[in-house]
């Protein structure tokens, strides 16, 4: 039975959320495979400097930044944290190259970015025969710091043509890069739910006939969404609101106090997001590549914002939304209900454009793996297209 090890961290949400998506897929299907994961920031914790000088670890600084929106020179502590991580590489790599002895595995699965050349060469290091892959779960990397696609990977799992470009560009050019339909959701967003969206609507408070936008920052909210609310209960023509604040309860807790004159629904953290964004006519957001690929799968033309204090990763996203012509990318909300006018004309071609959106990738993942497994050494041809025929269990 293949031994398959899932690497993750909580820094954001999308790592965790795209691996248990994955295990969702693999126990449903039943795959004879022997899983176990690695929580990356448990096992690298007496190398957090942050931590030492702190006491908040690494991912607790970045999800705070997230909630706060203090991610205005995103890109000069990226530099710093792969000067920090450089500096430590042969103590994380012996940390984990020892971890990897105790734990055997025939898969080391990295969901995770800026750690991957450590992981690939602990993988080598402690598990001799192993395969090391990268699953990418940003729609591209952000050279030339490249956070997730590095030399040392063997395999890499890419969702987009602007990954596997790079991909070649860093050497990967010999049938170890594959190509899926998108980034890794949640299979509930492949089931299929025949609703009544007035009814559930009214359910939840608000006006069955009524243009709805959802407003989702990620699984810590923003305060950016504040802005969004006082802005858009100015707007002109109908039109109401679903928050989610995530795991931000200081967040939702200002939202309820404010006085409004639209209707709105404010929910915390939930799983339910797929349901929320079937309720929904337009999304408003950032750039992050899961809501946004979240958004398209449920037919929402998107709206996000790309400026200075966007984070660095996620601003190749604002460019594909333009280039595929999903949605509005705004230098600031200030101009959101601009925005959302154009969004909700019923001749615009947004919505005809994410009416053709198809991603299957969180199958498409899966088969991959089992191909890696099936081949030892996989034939020299360039980048693999992965093939389903259906988005099922």
């Amino acid at each position: 039975m293949p031994r398959i090890a899932f690497v993750y961290f909580d820094a954001g949400g999308g790592h965790r959320s795209a691996m248990d998506s994955l295990l969702t897929v693999i126990d449903r299907q039943k795959r004879p495979w022997k899983i176990s994961t690695l929580n990356l920031q448990e096992i690298l914790d007496q190398h957090d400097v942050v931590r030492r000088l702190t006491g908040l670890r690494v991912q607790d600084v970045y999800n705070r930044m997230l909630a706060s929106g203090w991610t205005l020179g995103s890109p000069q502590l990226l530099w710093a944290l792969h000067g920090a991580i450089r500096v430590l590489h042969s103590r994380m790599v012996s940390t984990l190259a020892d971890y990897w002895r105790r734990n055997p595995a025939d898969l080391v699965v990295s969901v995770i970015s800026n750690f991957n050349r450590e992981l690939a060469a602990s993988v080598k290091l402690g598990l001799p025969g192993a395969k090391f892959i990268t699953v990418m779960t940003d729609i591209a990397d952000y050279p030339p710091r490249h956070i997730w696609i590095v030399r040392e990977s063997e395999y890499l799992i890419c969702g987009s043509d602007r990954a596997v470009e790079q991909a070649r560009r860093m050497g990967h050019s010999n049938g170890r890069v594959f190509r899926t339909s998108g980034m890794i959701l949640n299979p509930r967003f492949y089931e299929n739910r025949n609703m009544d969206r007035g009814q559930e609507r009214q359910r939840l408070g608000l006006d069955p006939g009524c243009p709805t936008a959802l407003v989702l920052f990620g699984g810590h909210g923003s305060n950016q969404m504040l802005e969004i609310a006082r802005r858009l209960d100015h707007y002109p023509g109908a039109l109401q609101f679903i928050f989610i604040c995530g795991r931000n309860q200081n967040l939702a807790a200002k939202l309820r106090g404010m006085r409004t004159r639209k209707r709105r629904h404010i929910e915390g953290f939930t799983l339910e997001i797929p349901y929320f964004m079937r309720l929904a006519d337009f999304f408003i957001g950032k750039p992050g590549p899961g809501s946004v690929s979240e958004a398209l799968a449920c037919g929402l033309p998107v709206t996000v914002v790309c400026n200075a204090w966007t984070l660095p990763q996620e601003r190749y996203n604002a460019d594909w939304i333009r280039s595929n012509r999903y949605g509005i990318v705004l230098r600031s909300f200030a101009d959101i209900n601009r925005a959302a006018t154009e969004l909700l004309d019923p001749v615009a071609m947004y919505r005809r454009n994410v009416a053709q959106y198809f991603n299957c990738a969180v199958f498409e993942v899966v088969d991959i793996l089992q191909q890696i497994i099936d081949q030892p050494r996989l034939p020299a041809s360039g980048v693999s297209d992965a093939t389903v025929s259906s988005c099922s269990l």
